[in-house]
C-alpha cells in the first residue's frame, strides 16, 4: 500500500498490517498548508509535541499544553485526506495513570479528529497503553531517547548502548505486548533497533534509529531547513528554506525602503479599466 495509490487514510491497524512490507512514511505537520503538501506522500502524519520547539520557541517540549496540541492537531486535520493523523499526548497529560491518559487521549482525539495517539515510554506505560486499546484508542508508543524525559536523561543522547540495550529491548516489548499498533524508535544505535524490529510484531518507526526500521519520521522544519537552533546527526536537510526565506524577507525590506515596491502593477488605477469590472 502507498500513500500515493490510496483514496482514504488508513487507520492503526493498516498501518500495523504494513509491518515488513513497503517503508511507511511519515513527518511531523502543525498547520493546514504544511499537512496539505505532505497529504499524498505520507502513510501517516504526525503532529508533534515538538511544535512548542520549532513554532512556539520554547526549549523543550516540556511546557505544550493539551490547548497548543488540540490547535494545531484541528490545524492538521484540514489539510489531511489520504494520511492518516496521530497526535502526541503532551507531557503530565497521561503519566499519572490510565485513568488521566484515557480522558486525555478520548479528549484529544474527539477535539482534533486524529485517528490515534502517542505516547512516550516503555515498561511503565504498559499498563497504560493496554488500558487504552481496550477503550478504543489506538497508541502508537515511543521508546529510545524520549524528549519528555530529558532532564532524567541526561540530554539529547543516544540510548541503548552497551548494558542499556536490554531496557530498550525490554520497553519494546513490553509496550508491543500492551497492544501498541506501532512504536517509534528515537536516537538508538542501528544494530539494535534492527534487532527490535526483528524481535517484535508492530512496525517500527526510526527517527534516528536504523534504515532498517519499517517507517521513518523526520521533523518536517528540519528537513526543510526552517528550524536551525540545532541540527541533530540523523536529521537530512533536503532544503534550505529557511535561508531562502530570510533572503525573500531582505529583499522585500530593501525594495520598501527604495519605494520600488510595490510597483505600478501591484497597485490600482483609479478607474477600472474599460471591460475589467471593479476588481482592478
Amino acid at each position: 500500500m502507498s500513500a500515493t495509490a490510496r483514496k482514504s487514510a488508513p487507520n492503526a491497524e493498516d498501518i500495523r498490517a504494513m509491518k515488513g512490507g513497503a517503508p511507511i512514511v511519515s513527518l511531523t505537520a502543525y498547520t493546514t498548508p504544511m499537512a496539505q503538501i505532505m497529504d499524498e506522500h505520507c502513510d501517516f502524519v504526525l503532529v508533534g509535541d515538538s511544535v512548542g520547539m520549532v513554532m512556539h520557541g520554547l526549549t523543550s517540549t516540556l511546557a505544550v499544553t493539551m490547548e497548543m496540541m488540540i490547535l494545531h492537531g484541528q490545524a492538521v486535520a484540514r489539510g489531511l485526506r489520504s494520511a492518516m493523523m496521530v497526535i502526541d499526548m503532551p507531557f503530565a497529560s497521561y503519566e499519572e495513570g490510565p485513568a488521566q491518559a484515557f480522558r486525555n487521549a478520548a479528549r484529544l482525539m474527539a477535539e482534533t479528529g486524529a485517528a490515534a495517539v502517542k505516547l512516550e515510554g516503555g515498561v511503565e506505560m504498559a499498563e497504560t497503553i493496554r488500558f487504552l486499546v481496550a477503550r478504543g484508542i489506538p497508541v502508537m508508543a515511543h521508546i529510545g531517547l524520549t524528549p519528555q524525559s530529558v532532564n532524567t536523561l541526561g540530554g539529547y543522547k543516544v540510548q541503548g548502548r552497551d548494558e542499556a540495550a536490554s531496557r530498550v529491548l525490554a520497553d519494546a516489548h513490553a509496550i508491543a505486548d500492551a497492544g501498541a499498533f506501532a512504536v517509534v524508535l528515537e536516537k538508538l544505535p542501528a544494530s539494535l533497533s534492527d534487532q527490535i524490529t526483528a524481535e517484535i510484531a508492530i512496525p517500527t518507526i526510526g527517527i534516528g534509529a536504523s534504515v532498517g526500521c519499517d517507517g521513518q519520521v523526520l521533523v518536517v522544519d528540519d528537513m526543510l531547513g526552517f528550524f536551525t537552533a540545532f541540527k541533530p546527526k540523523f536529521v537530512k536537510r533536503y532544503a534550505d528554506l529557511g535561508t531562502q526565506a530570510e533572503a525573500a524577507i531582505a529583499e522585500y525590506a530593501a525594495e520598501v525602503r527604495a519605494r520600488s515596491f510595490p510597483a505600478p502593477e501591484h497597485q490600482f488605477a483609479d478607474q477600472a479599466p474599460v471591460g475589467k469590472g471593479t476588481a482592478a
